[in-house]
Parts: C-alpha cells; sequence; structure tokens
C-alpha cells in the first residue's frame, strides 16, 4: 500500500480509484488506513468472498494472502491482473501508470 501511496496524485492523474482490499475486520482497515493517512478506498474482506471473486490465493505458509493487483475499467472489465507468488511480488507503479494510460486512450 505503501508504493500506491507514494504515486497516488498520477494514478488520479490517470483517472484511476485505487481500491484495497485486504482479510482485516472492518475495525482494523479503519484503524490501520487512519494510523498511515491513506487518501485510498479500504474494503475490508474478513471471509475472503471478494477475494475468491478475483481468484487470489491464499496461502498459509506465507502467512495469508498473496498480493494481486487488478485494473478494471470503468465498465467493470477486468483488464490487467498479476497474482503474487510472495509479498515481494508486484508490478510497479511504472508498470501500472503505463497500463492505464494505454486504457485511457
Amino acid at each position: 500500500m505503501a508504493q500506491l501511496h507514494q504515486d497516488y496524485d498520477k494514478f488520479q492523474q490517470r483517472q484511476a480509484e485505487i481500491l484495497v482490499i485486504g482479510p482485516e475486520d472492518a475495525a482494523a482497515f479503519v484503524r490501520y488506513f487512519g494510523e498511515n493517512d491513506l487518501p485510498f478506498i479500504g474494503l475490508p474482506d474478513p471471509t475472503h468472498s471478494v477475494l475468491k471473486l478475483y481468484g487470489q490465493e491464499v496461502n498459509l505458509f506465507k502467512l495469508g494472502r498473496m498480493p494481486a493487483q487488478v485494473l478494471v475499467d470503468k465498465n467493470g472489465i477486468v483488464r490487467f491482473a498479476h497474482y503474487g507468488h510472495s509479498m515481494a511480488d508486484i508490478p510497479s507503479n511504472a508498470e501500472l501508470l503505463e497500463l492505464l494510460e494505454k486504457l485511457n486512450v
């Protein structure tokens, strides 16, 4: 989330909204977002219902939910999905911003 926060204004310039979905309950989400002054939307998903819709992996040997980045266009169509194999396996902001440029053409 820190990576996305760094370039939040660049995502906004490309008409993108960031939605972070996590396994915590609502109280933990509110607390974390408040403590870290995150400007984007957070959606608690403690039952993994959203996770299951998008096919995100849970790996108990790697401490739970693996990272995923999904770009959904304005019509609700998934245009890009990356499912990480570790917490370090995520696309760079530059990659995501370049994809957004192509979607907004």
